[in-house]
């Protein structure tokens, strides 16, 4: 049966519209991008039928484009597709950022942050920097690791603060694992770049670690 023949609750679409789209399952999101099935199967059958071969959404959305473009009805067409919702996506939180203090805006920092790292394979460690009011000056991801460390460097961080004339802050880095408990290596370093940045009167404000779910705040849980 095509979705047309569904009752009109039950489309992706029609429910998205009517009710919004957290209310809809990662199938019936998927379905929405797919817009068509292939021959025995509607957009919402494929879409079940993607995350299953994939093993869910994040793995889909982290997929490079040959591993994409195997699957039954995608290509480099809805890769490319893919790939722009996925930074207008970024760039909408980074404007959301932009236009008040991250320190009034501390989910804003978490999404955008998440938005950012959370489906990179490997370990990034990255700053936010900041003006002497907090409104956000930039983003850089700074060192690329493995699946479960990178070596970060006091004095490159500090050099690109300085280059950023930033006041202050917000370091920030992703356990592929997705569990977002700091590692006794993640509070020592937090101590190590915090010492070094007090030297050129930087202030570190956070570290967050993104993982499943919420990235977690060591200010927060008091470990800065």
């Amino acid at each position: 049966m095509s979705i047309r023949d569904w009752p009109a609750a039950e489309r992706p679409r029609e429910k998205l519209l009517a009710l919004g789209a957290a209310t809809l399952s990662d199938a019936e999101l998927l379905a929405i991008f797919l817009r068509t099935g292939v021959a025995g199967q509607s957009a919402v059958d494929l879409a079940r039928h993607l995350l299953g071969d994939f093993g869910g959404l994040r793995a889909l959305l982290q997929a490079d484009l040959p591993a994409f473009s195997r699957r039954l009805g995608l290509g480099p067409a809805k890769f490319a597709q893919l790939q722009a919702v996925l930074e207008m996506a970024r760039r909408h939180l980074a404007e959301q950022l932009r236009r008040d203090s991250a320190l009034e805006s501390p989910q804003a920092v978490r999404d955008y942050l998440k938005a950012l790292l959370r489906h990179e394979p490997h370990e990034v460690f990255g700053c936010l920097f900041l003006d002497a009011k907090h409104r956000v000056l930039a983003f850089e991801a700074l060192f690329h690791g493995s699946i479960d460390s990178a070596s970060v460097y006091p004095r490159q961080v500090v050099k690109r603060a300085l280059a950023h004339n930033a006041a202050a802050l917000i370091l920030t880095h992703n356990h592929p694992s997705g569990v977002a408990e700091p590692s006794q290596a993640d509070r020592l370093l937090t101590r190590r770049l915090k010492e070094a940045l007090e030297l050129v009167d930087v202030r570190v404000l956070d570290h967050f670690i993104v993982g499943d779910g919420e990235p977690l705040s060591l200010a927060e849980y008091g470990w800065l």
